[in-house]
């Protein structure tokens, strides 16, 4: 009797440690995601996608990134070590580093190679570059290395950075329409990765075209196809429907999927492959999936926030939601995963639409930017004494400089000047000012976030609303205006409770959060603000 007794109690005490934390987390992350397109589209979308999340979980409507550059890398890094550029170190895409005097990208690493079929250049990545811990990394720990982290995208560093630095994998999309990866995970593929890549599905989708998924008459929130501010898919036809994919694969192969929905159906066929293949969810050690969708920043890029392509891709998105949300319940557990939705920046508005609309602000080319900065250096100083411009950042050449006797402060200044003269500028912030900022100037606070002076520039320019430095077509992010860093926040699932907040709120409060939820430490990096609202048990 003892003994029966004894052992329902340890059976009762196992369930109870298993409650602490839920079998699996899956993180998602949209990217170039505008909060506004859950309210915009939410007539089209079905009951069981994204209005499945809002309506049974928990919606943060005013959630923002509070640094600049508002990019994908950067965004990724924040929203899983819980802290900015600043401190974690990925101050861009890609970008030139002061330090080194070389240009450099944000998941580069010519110590490992790539596992694959791709080329070197693709598969030579790792996280090395990130300075922080993640959300992912301290799972990793607090389970003893027993749970497992995965990360998947179908670009590189949407997939490498969340995973974090002890992941299992991480698996991303190369031109070949392979999934790669590279040795800082392991020796070979899992063999489930390359019988996935085997079926090539990605030509499943492009014998099949993007056609709209809806009648025509669906689409009354966009522009009208081909309209003047969408860029082409084909540069050869008109940006409409239906696209002929088999043509296009032909001049481009498999990498044309990646500026089309189907980037993220065949990424959730990945995901779910993933949670069969690697029994994620299937013992008490918490695994984690880090999922990004990133075919919707290269549709916005592309077509733009009010094209038709554009909410096509989201009605679509809405689906594949849908349908991974059904299969987690199947596999997992209704009750057994913890889901968070996001993004890594949202996105402008096309700024020659706005003009067309009577706001008086213009698209202006980077080429146009440096040639004017080029042409003022040789006019006030006799010689180009810019080394770079990149990401607002302007870097001067200190040995000319040095050569011609010429006073750092003074050129710092006298660009500072000539660039308070330009149409698009609003201010100029120097190495000097950044590193000084008491947070009280609204805009600096959002530069200093972003900045870190091993790497950064001499001077860092903020344009003004509206301006966007890019092509005539499409749009592009990058900005501390709250059109690039208002995006969704949606928890659901495990101990996440129902209801929404309007209060602004900050994306680096999601890693910390995630620690408090799942009882573990907090990333090394972050200042442990925390989204109180899901931690209250009443």
């Amino acid at each position: 009797m003892r003994k029966i007794v004894l052992f329902f109690a340890l059976l009762l005490v196992s369930n109870l440690q298993a409650q602490q934390r839920p079998k699996l987390v899956v993180g998602i992350v949209v990217d170039q995601m505008k909060m506004e397109y859950l309210y915009r589209f939410s007539n089209d979308f079905s009951e069981n996608g994204f209005k499945r999340i809002m309506k049974d979980g928990y919606t943060f409507h005013n959630m923002h990134y509070n640094y600049v550059p508002t990019y994908t890398a950067p965004g990724h890094a924040s929203i899983y070590t819980g802290t900015t550029p600043s401190t974690h170190g990925i101050v861009g895409n890609d970008w030139f580093n002061k330090a080194t005097g070389k240009n450099m990208y944000c998941t580069d690493d010519a110590s490992v190679k790539i596992l694959g079929d791709g080329t070197e250049n693709e598969g030579a990545m790792s996280p090395r570059n990130l300075l922080s811990t993640t959300i992912t990394d301290e799972l990793r720990m607090a389970t003893n290395f027993k749970g497992k982290v995965i990360g998947l995208s179908i670009k590189d560093r949407g997939a490498i950075l969340p995973a974090g630095h002890f992941a299992n994998w991480a698996f991303w999309y190369s031109k070949t329409g392979s999934f790669i990866s590279s040795t800082f995970y392991g020796s070979t593929l899992p063999n489930w990765v390359a019988d996935f890549n085997q079926e090539k599905r990605y030509m499943n989708y492009i014998n099949k075209g993007w056609s709209l998924l809806k009648p025509v008459a669906t689409y009354n929130e966009s522009l009208r196809d081909d309209n003047p501010y969408e860029g082409k898919l084909d540069k050869a036809s008109a940006p409409v429907f239906p696209y002929d994919l088999s043509k296009m694969y032909k001049e481009k192969g498999a990498d044309i999927l990646r500026t089309t929905p189907f980037g993220n159906d065949i990424l959730a066929e990945l995901a779910m492959k993933a949670i069969e293949k690697e029994a994620l969810g299937k013992d008490d050690n918490t695994d984690f999936l880090a999922v990004s969708f990133s075919s919707t920043d290269y549709i916005g890029h592309t077509f733009g926030p009010r094209s038709m392509e554009l909410q096509d891709t989201y009605l679509r998105l809405d689906q594949t939601l849908e349908q991974f949300l059904n299969y987690l319940d199947k596999t997992v557990g209704k009750d057994n995963y913890l889901l968070f939705l996001t993004a890594d920046h949202a996105g402008a508005e096309n700024p020659n639409y706005l003009r067309d609309n009577k706001y008086n602000v213009k698209n202006i080319p980077s080429k146009d930017i440096v040639e004017s900065l080029k042409k003022f250096s040789n006019e006030a100083f006799g010689i180009d004494v810019l080394l770079n411009y990149s990401n607002f950042n302007l870097f001067f050449n200190k040995s000319i400089l040095k050569q011609k006797g010429l006073e750092l402060a003074k050129v710092k200044q006298s660009f500072k000047d000539f660039l308070m003269t330009q149409e698009q500028v609003k201010r100029v912030y120097s190495e000097e000012d950044i590193l000084a900022s008491s947070g009280d100037d609204y805009f600096l606070s959002f530069i200093s976030k972003g900045y870190d002076p091993k790497q950064n520039g001499d001077l860092v320019i903020l344009d003004k609303a509206g301006y966007m430095e890019y092509q005539a077509t499409g749009t592009t992010h990058g900005s501390p205006n709250s059109y690039d860093t208002h995006v969704p926040l949606l928890f659901y699932g495990w101990h996440v409770p129902n209801g929404e907040l309007h209060s602004k709120k900050y994306i680096t409060q999601i890693a910390p959060t995630l620690s408090q939820m799942l009882k573990i430490p907090f990333s090394n990096g972050t200042e442990s603000e925390v989204l109180e609202t899901l931690l209250d048990k009443k």
